[in-house]
């Protein structure tokens, strides 16, 4: 038998290359592989006892109709997450669909532990809504100019970069030099700061009215945005994707993208502190976006709201992952978006611990991109917004209205499981995405 194959049972230990030296050296002495097998254990001690799926998942709560509102395989995708030997609780929001690892829709606690592809490869992704003092009569004499305003404070596509830098604190030298590799994207997030991507990120003209009694004004307008932190994050979470791969292989045999990384080892803390630094870009972004609108306009914000989504957060000890959910603490606020054609939400938490203080973030997809493209007629979604009256710049049908979800029945199920209070709806008037598939 060769080295490497006595050496199977210390796969993914870091010293691999040094016990293979050592075993081809015993072997070239003539040694058998009994010997070469113990010599091995004494010097470098006995490999560890892999740890594996547990065989029956920790709980979880499904808000929705599986086979109606959730797709089983989404629910495959999270009970698989739930046999994991870090897994604690779950909860899958319903606008939840099939992703990698775990679910779009999908929160997930551990002890101690993140998962990188549970977070999710668009770090930090989050709402960002701006009330205007505009008014919705003076929004609909002046939407054209406003749009024009709007889309000229953001680039939109995968790859997109701005002609001219903009300026943030972000981009202070200190917050990068967590590893060599966010040392190295600086450079890049300096260029694509204050820019929107692609897939499912959008700018908005909204109009908005109160839901109920709340300090939130009757009717309104604004500027919402949904997007990421970028190629900075989508970086990040390919390189801790495969780290974790490496990290867990040591100790567990689990699927390929459920791996994960124990918070009490340098790589651990390393992805947490890079995390956060993406979600701190992304935050920057849409403060850019907002600010340059602002300033191009000249008109001013009364009221901001914004929200994380693909994160994970430390929470009455437990690291919960919210992988396309939103933070639902009691009395923490958030935006809940439709499709470019449907209403959007803010909504306050109120803390239910059955969801982890989770709700969903947004309406959900109803089939996948390549489904959508394949049936969606496009002169049914143009028909369908011109009655409307909502104008689109980046029109594509997988994002199209016809592609997601009933919002108002995503809506209804959190309502009745007492996730969320609707403070206020907002329907577009002026839409502006990327027109292309993918996600960025």
């Amino acid at each position: 038998m060769k080295p490497h194959e006595l050496l199977a049972p210390w796969k993914g230990d870091k010293r691999w290359t040094a016990m293979a030296k050592r075993a081809g050296q015993l072997k070239k002495s003539g040694s058998n592989a009994e010997a070469i097998v113990a010599t091995i254990t004494a010097e470098f001690g006995a490999p560890p006892e892999m740890t594996k799926l547990r065989a029956k998942a920790e709980p979880f709560r499904i808000y929705g109709e599986v086979g109606t509102d959730i797709d089983s395989g989404a629910i495959d995708q999270l009970e698989l997450a739930m046999r994991l030997p870090i897994a604690v609780k779950g909860a899958i929001m319903p606008d939840g669909h099939v992703g990698y690892a775990l679910p779009i829709g999908g929160v997930y606690a551990t002890h101690n532990a993140v998962a990188p592809a549970m977070v999710g490869v668009d770090i930090g992704c989050r709402m960002h809504l701006t009330i205007l003092d505009l008014s919705p009569d003076e929004i609909a004499r002046t939407r054209e100019p406003l749009f024009n305003d709007m889309q000229s404070v953001t680039v939109f596509g995968s790859g997109g970069r701005r002609q001219g830098r903009a300026d943030h604190a972000v981009l202070e030298a200190e917050r990068w030099n967590i590893t060599s590799q966010t040392r190295g994207l600086r450079e890049k997030a300096g260029q694509q700061l204050g820019t929107s991507g692609s897939g499912n990120h959008f700018a908005e003209l909204v109009v908005g009215e109160r839901i109920g009694a709340n300090d939130l004004p009757e009717r309104f307008t604004g500027l919402l945005t949904h997007s990421g932190s970028r190629g900075v994050g989508y970086a990040i979470a390919q390189h801790y994707i495969k780290v974790a791969a490496q990290e867990t292989a040591y100790h567990a045999e689990v699927p390929r993208m459920y791996e994960w990384l124990d918070l009490d080892t340098e790589a651990g803390q390393e992805y947490w502190a890079a995390m956060e630094l993406s979600g701190a870009f992304a935050e920057a972004n849409h403060q850019v976006i907002h600010a340059l609108f602002l300033r191009k306009t000249g008109l001013k914000a009364t009221m901001v709201i914004q929200n994380h989504h693909n994160f994970a957060w430390k929470e009455d000890g437990l690291v919960v992952h919210r992988k396309g959910a939103t933070p639902a603490g009691v009395g923490v606020r958030g935006v809940i978006p439709g499709s470019m054609g449907t209403w959007s939400y803010i909504v306050e938490g109120l803390g239910n611990p059955e969801s982890l203080q989770s709700a969903a973030h947004g309406a959900g997809r109803l089939f996948s991109r390549t489904t959508a493209r394949n049936t969606i007629n496009q002169q049914e979604v143009k028909d369908f917004l011109k009655r409307k009256n909502i104008i689109v710049q980046g029109l594509s049908m997988d994002e199209s209205p016809f592609a997601y979800k009933d919002i108002e029945r995503v809506m209804q199920i959190q309502i009745e499981a007492n996730l969320i209070k609707p403070l206020a709806r907002m329907i577009p008037i002026a839409v502006q995405m990327a027109g292309e598939k993918g996600v960025d």
